[in-house]
């Protein structure tokens, strides 16, 4: 779900003002709340499954020079310019196989996955419909928090990213995006070792490299002072990825949605 810890990264992403910049009162240093929400999430790319969520969780939201949590994710801005910035930031998935994934059964599961390292952000200006376009690159560093923190590999995203304010007060934002990871974190979601291998689920040494291709839609509006409305929606495929071949891959396109 590209979470921010859970919570900060849905709320901070409901928490856009969505009012014009002339009209809208400055927004302050700290947000502190509640955030209630429902999550159908494809248990990885190219799983047949599902894993569904529902929550209600606390969310903050610190708007600090340097150190941020926001509608633009959590990190420390280490370098800003007009059109660039340099972050350290944190993004993760929830885990993916409470109750059981039949692929993967007797295998070891997925647990919930944080990600930590830089993000370079490019400002790329305006684009049709009033609309702003951005260009992100993250490499972060995958730890597992349900085995103790142990090191899962690393990731990386390039991100085409257009978002749109409406003058009714509606946020919208899409994004295409490519992830890659090195043959770890390949073999945290596709490698079968022998000693888990069946009849139809034969051993695998999974691969670095292209691992799944995403596209995201997101929308916010506010609906008074102190309440928001969002939702969200993604697709991935594994058409054409590194571990296609994988006997962990059931299903070559999968949506999540929240």
């Amino acid at each position: 779900m590209r979470l921010i810890v859970l919570g900060l990264a849905l709320a901070g992403a409901a928490h856009a003002q969505q009012a014009s910049s002339e009209a809208r009162p400055a927004k302050p240093k700290w947000e502190l709340g509640v955030v209630s929400l429902g999550i159908s999430q494809q248990a990885y790319p190219g799983s047949d499954q599902q894993v569904n969520r529902a929550a209600a969780v606390p969310y903050f939201i610190y708007r600090g020079e340097w150190l941020r949590a926001d509608e633009d994710g959590a990190g420390l801005r280490t370098f800003r310019t007009e059109n660039f910035e340099l972050d350290l930031s944190v993004a993760g998935s929830l885990g993916a196989d409470r109750g059981g994934l039949r692929a993967r059964e007797g295998m070891p599961r997925l647990g919930t996955l944080i990600e930590l390292g830089p993000l370079a952000t490019w400002k790329l200006g305006d684009a049709p419909g009033n609309g702003k376009l951005k260009f992100e690159l993250p490499v972060r560093a995958v730890f597992d928090l349900s085995d103790g923190g142990s090191h899962k590999g690393w990731a990386a995203e390039p991100e085409l990213i257009y978002q749109r304010r409406s003058a009714g007060g509606w946020r919208t934002s899409f994004s295409g995006s490519l992830v890659f990871g090195d043959r770890e974190l390949g073999d945290t979601f596709y490698g079968v070792a022998p000693r888990y291998a069946l009849a139809n689920r034969p051993a695998y040494a999974a691969k670095a490299g292209f691992l799944t291709t995403r596209l995201s839609a997101s929308f916010s509006k506010s609906l008074g002072r102190d309440w928001q409305m969002f939702g969200f929606t993604r697709f991935d495929s594994v058409a054409g990825a590194a571990n296609k071949a994988s006997p962990l891959v059931r299903d070559t396109n999968g949506f999540s949605f929240g």
